[in-house]
Parts: C-alpha cells; structure tokens; sequence
C-alpha cells in the first residue's frame, strides 16, 4: 500500500529561531569553522543590525555554517529547498527554515519574508537556489531587484570562497581545504535602495556574485589534501573535451 505524506504548509509563517536553538546552531557551526580557519572580512557591515536581507552564495552546506557564525547572535530566516524539509519539517521550521519549491514564482515568500524583516531578523537568501554545479554562479534570477526596493531594509552580500574546491555537490567528502574565506559586504542600504532603480541593483547583485572557487584556490596557492579529488567528476564533465558528444569519449587512448 502506498504510503501517505502529510502535505506541507507553504504558508506558514516564519518561525522566529528558538532561543535555546540559537547557541546550538552556532555551536554546531563551530568544529568546521574552525577546521577550515574560515577568515570573514568585513565591508561596510561593521556593527550592522538586524533587520536584513542577507544574499548568499551556495556551494556546499559549509554554507550555512559560515553565515551562522556571521551573523551570530541574531536571529535568522534561511530559504530552504522543500526536499530539505522531508523528515526534517519541524527541526528545520525551529532553527528559522522557510519552506519554498525550486524554480518557481512565489507570492508567499515574499510575504513571509516581509514578516521575517518586521520581526526584527536576518532574511537570508540563497538566489542561486542550488550548489553550484562547477564553483562560479550560477543563474540569478531578475526579481531580486524587485525584492530588495519591496523589503527596505539594508541588503548584504556573504560570497563565501573555497567551500565546492573542498566539498563539491558531486563528491561531498571533506577534502581538509584551509583556509577558507567569505566576505560580508554592505551593498545597499535603505536611502540608497530608494534613489536606484531596479536594473541597476540587478546588475550591482550580479557583480557581486561574480566568483570561481578554483581560480580562488590557483591564486592562492591552496592546495587539496585528498587523493580521491578526482572522483565523480564525471557528473559534471559529460561531454568528450573532443567532439562534444554526450557520455562518449572517442579521443584515441595510448595502449597501456
């Protein structure tokens, strides 16, 4: 018999961070944090307050710990994928998750993320709304404009650098890359959000979402202490370098 799943609610208001989960989740953040001497440089955001909106880049779920330990002591709310959310909904609603389907136009967010903002908090947003599937951005989507002049509060950047070159989505083991970097940049407080027109945050967002992880790592000098950090590339390298040919690789090979 085919089970049943209870549907979930999409349009239940934010959960303000539960007080006793606050500490916790920073505590949870710590170990790696540490391990990978994440170095957070400042732009702009020295004593701010919330709220705010928080748009963040996204490559591994060392992510989500960076932004903790940015942000900590307030409160936050983080957009999560709904498949995040399977047998995890009440953990995930507790800490501050909003629910929300991939790739689709949602007029409840914007309202739930309008309360996360008039509750006093951090409204932080995954736009690229997946891991990167190669370290540099992906796709960002033309309403955020739109987003930031609705909310009116300041809007920041938290571009983290080194997370996929030490945990890409298609080999998520710990590859021990260090030190790891993110920078937490003021880009736009509410006068200036007022005097500027939409196209032009657009681009300003997408300037600041212009980053590669390996080219970050080259110029670094970091290396990757792993020696299976070649496996399952093939998830992403698909077509021959060659011809193009999808799952084919029809270079000649040198006998052994």
């Amino acid at each position: 018999m085919k089970k049943e799943f209870k549907r979930f609610d999409m349009k239940a208001p934010p959960v303000r961070t539960k007080w006793y989960l606050r500490p916790l989740t920073y505590l949870f953040s710590l170990p790696d944090v540490v391990k990978h001497g994440l170095k957070i440089t400042k732009k702009g955001t020295e004593g701010l307050k919330p709220p705010y909106l928080m748009l963040c880049n996204h490559n591994a779920f060392m992510d989500f710990k960076a932004a903790t330990k940015a942000i900590f002591p307030a409160r936050a709310n983080y957009v999560v994928a709904i498949d995040g959310f399977i047998g995890r909904e009440k953990l995930l609603r507790d800490v501050g998750g909003i629910c929300k389907r991939k790739f689709t136009n949602d007029i409840t967010l914007v309202r739930q993320l309008k309360q996360v903002v008039k509750n006093g908090d951090v409204a932080v947003l995954y736009p690229e709304a997946r891991y990167s599937l190669c370290g540099t951005t992906a796709v960002l989507p033309s309403s955020l404009g739109r987003l930031c002049k609705m909310l009116d509060v300041p809007v920041v950047t938290f571009i983290c650098h080194g997370h996929h070159v030490n945990s890409p989505f298609w080999n998520l083991h710990d590859r021990g890359v260090k030190p790891t970097e993110a920078e937490f940049s003021l880009l736009y407080t509410p006068e200036q959000l007022k005097e500027t027109d939409v196209d032009e945050i657009n681009e300003r967002i997408v300037e600041a979402f212009r980053y590669d992880d390996f080219a970050w790592q080259k110029e670094r000098m970091i290396a990757t202490p792993y020696k299976d950090r070649a496996r399952g590339l093939h998830k992403v390298l698909y077509q021959c370098a060659a011809c193009g040919r999808e799952y084919k690789d029809d270079v000649p090979r040198r006998p052994p």
